[in-house]
């Protein structure tokens, strides 16, 4: 762990979010640490983090906000990320001038909770309506778009298909690489009652999810990364997918961007799901690209980000 930052004391001292709070020597540190700061854009972006509670847990949110924002993309990461992992999405957002509101999912980053642990995936839609409450307290930009890797896709997910025609997130709908279905689901569910008598939890296994050779060496040097993988979290999982499989559909046309070298979520599976439950998605299917499309290669991160581009033109 940087001696600069440690996430309790970080999380202790920040104000509610709506404060505007600026950032304190630790926050600096750990938004550097991560290159949330953007040094190499030519006109800063007025930035702060902040706490706020949902669910039962204390939640650490950020938010960047350029010069003249025109809509609010709401950010939401995947299992075992943290919003530290985001800054080239987060700087393609800034591009379009736009505000980003994110935070920290419970049990992940500077959020309170065991680690990567949920009892119920219902926690995660408590949470997303909570920071849609920060972002209205703090009067950001409407149209708001919805953004969610992996799991956070999942999130959002079920958000459009429980109540999106109610959503204040209106705005396009992003979805990389969404998990519906794990791969090899049939034998986590197997495995999942096998052990959960008997453990809470085993060794998280770091995979090759990218095809940047840095981001690996990074992931398993990061400080705020989880070592262990909860029975409890793929418990709430099993119940969750029953829920979206049977899920009322949806007349909005996300976006998703798909590897087909992602060895992390049933992919296909998920797309068939998708293509039922939303009125003809629009999907972009990259052949290369692994799981982790934030931290993907430029080329893989530029040829998608112009398939939103031309989209949100």
């Amino acid at each position: 762990m940087p001696a600069s930052f440690q996430p309790d004391s970080l999380r202790a001292s920040l104000a509610p979010m709506t404060a505007r709070q600026p950032l304190s020597t630790q926050a600096q540190a750990y938004q550097r640490y991560y290159g949330l700061d953007f040094p190499a854009r030519k006109v800063a972006a007025q930035r702060w983090l902040g706490r706020f509670e949902a669910a039962g847990f204390e939640l650490v949110g950020q938010v960047w906000l350029p010069a003249a924002p025109v809509a609010t993309l709401v950010l939401l990461h995947g299992f075992y990320d943290h919003m530290g992992l985001y800054r080239h999405v987060i700087d393609w957002a800034l591009d379009q001038d736009y505000a980003v509101i994110a935070c920290d999912l419970p049990g992940h980053g500077l959020s309170s909770g065991e680690r990567a642990s949920i009892d119920d995936f219902a926690a995660y839609q408590q949470v997303l309506q909570a920071l849609f409450e920060q972002g209205r307290a703090l009067e950001l930009p409407q149209p708001w778009h919805l953004c969610g890797q992996s799991t956070g896709g999942a999130i959002v997910i079920d958000h459009l298909l429980h109540g999106g025609a109610q959503s204040p997130a209106q705005g396009q709908v992003i979805l990389l690489a969404p998990l519906v279905r794990p791969r090899s689901w049939r034998w986590s569910k197997f495995s999942y009652h096998l052990l959960r008598p008997f453990v809470k939890g085993i060794e998280r296994r770091f995979s090759e999810n990218s095809n940047d050779p840095t981001f690996l060496p990074f992931l398993q040097a990061d400080p705020l990364q989880p070592r262990c993988l909860p029975t409890a979290w793929v418990g709430a999982l099993v119940d969750w997918v029953k829920r979206i499989e049977a899920a009322p559909v949806s007349a909005r046309r996300p976006l998703i961007i798909q590897g087909q070298s992602d060895m992390t979520v049933d992919w296909p599976h998920n797309l068939k799901v998708l293509q039922e439950k939303f009125a003809a998605p629009d999907i972009l299917l990259i052949p290369e690209a692994r799981h982790h499309l934030a931290n993907e290669l430029p080329a893989i991160r530029q040829r998608y980000f112009d398939f939103i581009d031309q989209r949100l033109g």
